[in-house]
């Protein structure tokens, strides 16, 4: 008998995309997945042991994607904070392609859904990591001052970059009225990432342990 087209899990895989940020975990049932995929329902057996097993490798496959492009960037050669710089602005970009299903994430771990809590503590600490290390290269080439509390470099860079996309987004979403021009222009364009990569990093080549 001859094996089901392998593009099939593919498929499932995308509509597990298109359909994650509205159901979450709990609602993301097998049978939604095979209708908008159009295939049958027992082709989601035939590729996935399970509603969790189709999970891990949903949130796995849409991490690595990004994770291997920070790894990239950060091991390109050149400065380190050139390299900090890249690979910024492709985690911003990453967050603001993917929001809804990230904030779904979150608060799916934050309800107690093992997938994602198991997923976010395996995960997490990778990007950071790489984040981290940068950082560390930064200073021992004297692109950036040293600091008491290193771990205070990467809250700036996370509070200063990332956050944003999440934060006002979600705050206009909720009807807070946001002054100025449009949120692609002040917050998720690329010229406005870009802006705040340079405040962020320009605020930690002033910091030391001086201040």
């Amino acid at each position: 008998m001859a094996r089901p087209s392998q593009q099939l899990d593919q498929a499932l895989l995308r509509s597990g995309r298109a359909l994650y940020a509205e159901l979450g975990c709990a609602g993301l049932s097998q049978r939604r997945l095979a209708e908008h995929a159009g295939v049958s329902p027992g082709m989601f057996h035939y590729h996935f042991a399970s509603k969790d097993d189709f999970l891990r490798t949903l949130l796995q496959q849409l991490y690595d994607e990004m994770f291997e492009s920070l790894a990239s960037d950060a091991a390109a050669p050149g400065p380190a904070l050139a390299r900090l710089r890249q690979g910024l602005f492709g985690m911003a970009r990453f967050v603001r392609e993917h929001r809804p299903l990230l904030l779904r994430l979150v608060l799916d771990a934050a309800n107690g859904e093992a997938v994602a809590g198991e997923f976010l503590r395996a995960n997490a600490p990778r990007h950071l990591g790489v984040l981290v290390q940068l950082l560390e290269e930064a200073q021992r080439r004297g692109e950036l001052p040293p600091v008491r509390h290193p771990l205070q470099r990467l809250a700036v860079l996370m509070g200063a970059v990332l956050a944003p996309m999440v934060m006002l987004p979600a705050m206009q979403a909720l009807g807070v009225p946001l002054k100025g021009a449009s949120l692609a222009t002040q917050v998720t364009g690329d010229t406005a990432i870009a802006e705040r990569i340079e405040l962020a990093l320009s605020a930690l080549r002033q910091g030391g342990e001086a201040a």
